[in-house]
């Protein structure tokens, strides 16, 4: 398994140290096996975007499916560059627009959620975001069952910050009550899927019944952090812009659900926008609402 490993590794190392022109024709590549060849995923992407688009015709969902499948190929080796890129031109293609938003919550001593979907390329937040505001931040983070590959992805996420900022998603409530007392941020991909016996919130998202973490929502009323939506946008391939829209700035003083229910509701409004954007081979609907009588 080791010699696995390595040649994995080596293989990245080598690839990363091609021009972007290459890596996309790479990335064509690989598009071209995984859609034509394999049908990666092939059922889910469909079924999930035809539930999610009721109003769309067959030919729009497969030209949906054909764009999803050209970014997610992109975006495997865009990681894959983190390996060897420098910041700068990382600060070049991952531009962050209307960042006033979050420097006057720090400005007024509040500690910020920044809270995103897997939209575009959210792998690259993680190596420019820290260099973009001044307090330091914190990226909560599901682990990966291989821990081998879960090191390694930490290590490229962490290139140009500190690896003690990843916080493990189960010890996130805990290690931010160590931090109530300082000035921080904390990015949260809050689209993620609870696990089955992890459900206590339902939600309508893109006309289906959804469960949906109420982990943020929890965190900043209990520590008074304000929460913000960042939305990653593909401008051209190996572009994207992100921006910045407040969701509260006073999280005690708003409704049972409502901040959950605002996040949802961005990032609905930011997939109707682009809807190849978002994770379509994630099995997000595979837990169903128990219907009662």
């Amino acid at each position: 398994m080791r010699i696995v490993y390595f040649l994995l590794t080596t293989f990245i190392f080598i690839t990363s140290l091609l021009p972007f022109w290459l890596l996309y024709r790479l990335s064509d590549l690989t598009r071209f096996f995984l859609f034509n060849l394999v049908g990666y995923r092939k059922k889910v992407i469909h079924e999930n975007l035809r539930n999610s688009f009721p109003e769309k015709s067959d030919k729009e969902i497969d030209r949906i499916a054909k764009k999803f499948y050209k970014n997610l190929t992109d975006i495997i080796f865009e990681v894959i560059k983190v390996r060897t890129i420098r910041l700068k031109t990382l600060q070049k293609r991952y531009v962050y627009k209307n960042l006033d938003i979050i420097n006057k919550q720090f400005d007024n001593g509040k500690s910020v959620i920044l809270t995103i979907g897997h939209c575009g390329n959210w792998e690259w937040m993680g190596p420019t975001i820290d260099h973009s505001l001044k307090p330091p931040g914190y990226a909560v983070l599901k682990p990966l069952s291989d821990k081998f590959m879960d090191n390694y992805i930490n290590r490229l996420r962490t290139r140009f910050a500190d690896d003690e900022r990843l916080i493990p998603f189960k010890q996130t409530f805990r290690k931010l009550i160590k931090l109530k007392d300082e000035l921080i941020y904390s990015l949260m991909a809050a689209d993620q899927t609870p696990h089955k016996d992890e459900i206590n919130y339902w939600s309508t998202f893109l006309h289906q019944d959804t469960p949906f973490f109420l982990g943020t929502e929890k965190i900043a009323k209990a520590l008074d952090h304000s929460v913000v939506y960042m939305e990653i946008v593909r401008v051209k391939r190996g572009y994207y812009e992100i921006t910045t829209r407040l969701i509260t700035d006073n999280p005690k003083n708003t409704g049972q659900y409502e901040i959950t229910e605002s996040f949802i509701k961005e990032l609905e409004n930011s997939i109707q926008r682009n809807p190849d954007n978002w994770l379509w081979s994630h099995r997000r609907w595979k837990y169903k609402k128990a219907i009662s009588y």
